[in-house]
């Protein structure tokens, strides 16, 4: 069985930073990771090198930005005023939040803290990272019609209702 559209893959991976050489996330020693192929639930250029492999291969792919999560925006970054934060002890620089916007919510890191102004970034904190990873597929299986319509995995491995 190939890795195609609908097919439910586990795989171990260990991803790094291309530019420092960074391990960002890796399944050594743990748990592989369980997706549903074809649905958007991993990064494009994960899922494009990944389409036609079978259990067993081994292989590294560079993955660019744009294929990744995308390029760093400078637009992302945004002062808002320290008032926004009401309720909120003490804000500091890494704090994460989420805020409710006219087309959903969004992730926001705190960059910079002074006293009435604070800098936030929307970026997702790998963009305008090229990533490397080292993947082996594990397993690959057909999808299930539930696991089809929800677009994702369930049972072992994935999501849980």
């Amino acid at each position: 069985m190939t890795i195609a559209q609908h097919k439910i893959v586990t795989i171990h991976y260990k991803v790094v930073d291309v530019a420092s050489g960074e391990v960002i996330d890796s399944s050594e020693g743990g748990q592989p990771m369980t997706y549903l192929h074809g649905a958007q639930n991993i990064i494009p250029g994960l899922e494009q090198a990944l389409e036609g492999k079978q259990v067993g291969d081994e292989f590294e792919v560079t993955v660019a930005p744009a294929d990744a999560y995308g390029e760093y925006s400078e637009e992302r970054v945004q002062k808002v005023p320290m008032e926004a934060f009401e309720g909120v002890e003490k804000v500091e620089p890494g704090m994460a939040f989420t805020a409710q916007t006219e087309h959903g919510p969004i992730n926001l890191i705190v960059t910079e803290v002074d006293e009435a102004i604070v800098t936030v970034d929307a970026n997702h904190p790998l963009a305008g990272k090229s990533l490397s990873f080292s993947v082996k597929v594990e397993s690959i299986r057909d999808a299930s019609e539930e696991e089809l319509a929800h677009g994702h995995v369930h049972g072992e491995g994935g999501h849980h209702h």
